[in-house]
């Protein structure tokens, strides 16, 4: 296949893996654990399907226009998109720069995972200091409602340990569901690719 070809087939595959992705931004599912405005979707796994196939520079141009199909759906003012593009953009860059530098079963694991601990840290500071504190100007959201929705689900543990309750909640709640939903495309990921393979190498 000449070069010219090659780049068009991979803008086809960039295309029909961010609409998909696109569609999976709206199946989200609640979770029992997590207060009613933290959902669970899988819609990072087109992204780092093309982040394997394709290069950690396509994935992250996938979850870039996933989030800009979702923007006039949404009802965040572009916050949540992008909060969405920044975190599973760190989630498959990270993945798939590690990938690429061996391209093999065993580092496209380890990337994967470190790239899903690597979007879990980053949800910290980014939740903290851009997301809710933008949901409380637009949504006239008192921070005392946002950290009552998680001590209605484990009472106190919203003042253990630093006595900062909103850091507290991120830490025991955020943190640890962002790296099982990245945790999940992993395991999706790794289930699905190599079925998929022909379809998205040429």
């Amino acid at each position: 296949m000449s070069a010219e070809k090659k780049k068009t087939y991979r803008l086809a595959v960039a295309a029909m893996l961010s609409a998909i992705a696109a569609v999976l931004q709206f199946v989200e599912i609640s979770i029992p654990i997590m207060p009613f405005f933290v959902k669970l979707d899988v819609s990072d796994l087109p992204a780092l399907l093309g982040t394997f196939a394709l290069g950690p520079v396509w994935g992250v141009a996938i979850e870039l226009v996933k989030n800009l199909l979702h923007l006039p759906f949404g009802h965040s003012a572009g916050v949540g998109e992008l909060c969405n593009f920044l975190l599973g953009g760190v989630f498959v860059f990270v993945a798939g720069l590690v990938y690429h530098r061996g391209k093999n079963r065993r580092t496209a694991a380890w990337g994967a995972v470190l790239g899903a601990v690597a979007m879990a840290a980053i949800s910290l500071p980014l939740n903290y200091y851009v997301v809710y504190p933008a949901y409380v100007v637009l949504y006239h959201m008192p921070l005392d409602a946002i950290v009552d929705a998680y001590e209605a689900i484990l009472g106190t543990i919203a003042h253990v340990p630093t006595g900062n309750a909103l850091l507290n909640c991120l830490v025991v709640f955020n943190v640890p569901f962002t790296l099982v939903k990245g945790l999940i495309d992993v395991a999706l990921c790794f289930i699905i690719y190599k079925p998929l393979s022909p379809l998205l190498h040429k």
